[in-house]
């Protein structure tokens, strides 16, 4: 009866010691558990604070987008066009979103996995879902704007290669105008003259003359080569290179005179307006 007590006590210890073993064991396990569920939320929610600041920031670069594309005239530019660099960052833009939704639908995911609703960081997750289809439906309106600015821009470099055109047409004309006119205007004042002996000028069919007949200008059939041509606006004076010289064509005398240079007879117009008024020819018999 007294070995019994012993051994009976003895048994009790054991089986008290491996359960309590067991008991450990297993809030071991559980803690272990809740540690890991703990690291998984805590994750979870540094991952969300840094999709709330990639968030902002897609908000800030859609609205400075939103700010260059209400404005068309900001949609040009030199080298590559600015309007070509909008539609780049539009599309790095859309690629950002798809990839944050895809990184909100993983850690809504995982929360899945941890005991516990964790409400407040499933309702996060379903604000910032929120979020991200508003700025994909932004970035859609903004291409839209896009491509119907690059229509107007189009239509409008149309308008001026139209506009450019018709003023280079009419500069086309009005440089022609204003050619005939500078030729008639030349042509108006162009003038002939011819210096000879009565021999020289007889020659060349310009004068008739005979015994005790007046001398005559012939009109019309002399010979034009003889003539030197010069412009009524500039020509003020001709040197005779003669001792004698006078004017047989019908120049009104006071409007011209000859005199003395060096021996040299020199014509001299002093009205060339009154002088070529009855000709645009002189003739000048020299001895």
């Amino acid at each position: 009866m007294k070995l019994l007590l012993p051994t009976t006590l003895a048994a009790l210890s054991i089986l008290t010691s491996c359960v309590a073993k067991d008991k450990l064991d297993k809030a071991e396990e559980q803690n272990d558990v809740l540690n890991s569920q703990l690291q998984t939320t805590l994750a979870t929610q540094d991952s969300l604070f840094v999709l709330i600041n990639d968030i902002s920031d897609g908000m800030a670069q859609i609205k400075n987008l939103e700010s260059i594309v209400s404005t068309p005239g900001n949609l040009s530019g030199d080298g590559i066009s600015t309007k070509s660099q909008v539609r780049n960052d539009m599309i790095a833009i859309q690629q950002a979103l798809q990839q944050r939704r895809e990184r909100l639908d993983q850690l809504e995911e995982r929360l899945k996995t941890v005991s516990g609703k964790n409400t407040a960081l499933l309702k996060t997750i379903e604000n910032l879902k929120s979020q991200i289809a508003e700025q994909e439906t932004e970035i859609a309106t903004l291409n839209n704007q896009l491509a119907a600015a690059n229509v107007k821009i189009v239509s409008l470099g149309a308008a001026v290669d139209s506009l450019s055109s018709s003023v280079e047409a009419e500069k086309v004309v009005r440089e022609e105008a204003q050619q005939q006119a500078q030729q008639l205007t030349d042509e108006l004042n162009t003038c002939y003259y011819a210096i000879g002996t009565k021999g020289e000028l007889q020659k060349n069919q310009i004068i008739k003359t005979g015994f005790l007949r007046k001398t005559k200008i012939l009109e019309g059939d002399f010979e034009k080569d003889y003539f030197t041509t010069s412009d009524k606006r500039s020509l003020n004076e001709i040197a005779l290179h003669s001792k004698k010289a006078k004017v047989i064509t019908n120049q009104p005398k006071d409007s011209y005179e000859i005199v003395d240079n060096g021996g040299q007879k020199v014509l001299k117009i002093t009205n060339p307006t009154k002088f070529w008024s009855l000709s645009n020819f002189l003739v000048i018999q020299v001895d």
